[in-house]
């Protein structure tokens, strides 16, 4: 796995990436602390509100990053959009009100709207070659789940040292850092085939999105992930803060047994792709997702909370295997969908869709585990997980081996590597304008 940090160019954007990751996690540390100086009580309310207007910024923004993308220097777009969000944290232990707040993590979150997905799109031109690729697509999980289990512990030391407000200048030199490696490396020119309008390109992407059945289904699988990770993120700190009465330890030590689980499956995944579909593993994934879910209903209602424990750090480990299962190869979906020039409207498309997908679970677990109670809102959260299992294996065609890549000039309808030895068109060869054209055997 670790062979690909031998391409200097893919080196420095991974940490770039866990540098930045770094200081965002440091970042919403601080932003906590920052709503309760600000808000008291009502803390909570602040950091729904700030993770709402985060949802909906990514939602309509990513889609026209990802039509200007395209028509812009790749190196620079990123660096500015760095330096952006580098600006906007500076501007953070300062706020004296919560308007303000709102105003800047609109900002800042507007600028990683644009950067992650293009980013995303500019690794598999980097690394061309499908295991390299499905290598970095394991780091990069890796490198979430890392910064998930360290920001907070080195958070907590430095707070006890210097104060939360100088956590804010950790998130700044993460973002310069990030914008200087990016500096350091010469990224690839995108050949620009089109030439589309970018608010054209725009819809172009959603259409290559909507038009090709894999990614169709990864669709249906955005909504499986968000479901059961709404649980997890919302809901565990009141499963065992209230439920369980543990400790700010305990909860912890809950979060990284679902670290740990994302970060083993991750490290596999290289290794099962082999010789395993992306198809099958992801779909795995996903209908173990709701099972647990459902497991940890029953549990909830039926076992005393003193024996509950041992079985939650048991669920949300697996939790965290399921949730890599579908998110690591997803990477690999995109980039055989669509030509290099348009990955970063095809990458935006799913960096909105998915995200539209939190926009509503992560209000539904919160207000339904307030006014229902916890066992009705992982109940419920569990058939959404499993509306979007089914949709997804409905979706996706069982014959698609996701190993289409297109990088060539594009074909004609009737092209015969789009016909099988009798002359009629393949059941899954599709075509889309006339440009994105792949067949089941991903051969040319």
């Amino acid at each position: 796995m670790y062979s690909v940090l031998a391409n200097r160019t893919y080196r420095h954007l991974f940490a770039a990436q866990f540098i930045a990751l770094f200081g965002t996690g440091l970042m919403t540390v601080a932003l906590a602390l920052l709503a309760y100086d600000l808000a008291g009580a009502n803390a909570g309310a602040v950091l729904g509100t700030a993770l709402a207007i985060k949802m909906v910024v990514y939602v309509i923004l990513s889609p026209l990053a990802g039509g200007f993308a395209a028509r812009l220097p790749r190196r620079s777009f990123l660096v500015i959009l760095d330096l952006i969000r580098a600006g906007t944290a500076i501007a953070l232990p300062f706020v004296d009100a919560v308007w303000q707040i709102y105003l800047l993590i609109a900002l800042l979150q507007s600028a990683s709207a644009a950067f992650t997905p293009t980013f995303q799109a500019t690794i598999p031109e980097i690394l061309p070659d499908e295991e390299d690729y499905t290598n970095a697509l394991s780091l990069s999980r890796m490198a979430y789940d890392l910064e998930n289990l360290l920001s907070p512990v080195i958070a907590a030391v430095l707070i006890g040292l210097i104060g939360f407000h100088w956590l804010f200048a950790g998130t700044v030199a993460g973002f310069l850092l990030s914008a200087a490696l990016i500096v350091s490396v010469a990224l690839p020119t995108v050949r620009n085939l089109t030439q589309l309008s970018p608010f054209k390109r725009i819809s172009q992407g959603m259409r290559i999105y909507l038009g090709t059945p894999r990614l169709k289904g990864l669709m249906a699988l955005n909504l499986t992930v968000a479901a059961a990770g709404a649980i997890v993120i919302v809901n565990t700190v009141v499963i065992v803060k209230t439920l369980l009465g543990g400790s700010d330890a305990d909860l912890a030590l809950t979060m990284a047994a679902y670290g740990g689980g994302s970060m083993a499956m991750a490290l596999a995944i290289p290794r099962l792709l082999s010789s395993v579909k992306d198809r099958s593993l992801m779909l795995g994934g996903a209908i173990l997702m709701p099972l647990l879910l459902v497991l940890l209903s029953a549990l909830i209602q039926g076992l005393k909370p003193t024996d509950l424990w041992s079985y939650l750090l048991m669920i949300w480990f697996l939790m965290g295997v399921a949730n890599s299962a579908v998110l690591v190869p997803s990477g690999r979906l995109l980039r055989n969908s669509a030509h290099s020039e348009d990955r970063p409207m095809v990458f935006a498309a799913q960096f909105a869709l998915s995200h539209g997908c939190w926009l509503i679970t992560y209000p539904l677990a919160g207000w339904l585990g307030s006014a229902a109670g916890l066992s009705a809102a992982v109940t419920t959260l569990a058939v959404l997980a499993v509306i979007g299992a089914l949709a997804a294996s409905r979706l996706w065609p069982s014959s698609d081996t996701s190993v289409l890549v297109h990088e060539h000039p594009e074909l004609p309808a009737d092209h015969p590597h789009l016909r099988n030895a009798h002359g009629k068109r393949h059941a899954h060869a599709y075509v889309i304008d006339n440009l994105h054209t792949s067949w089941p055997d991903g051969r040319f």
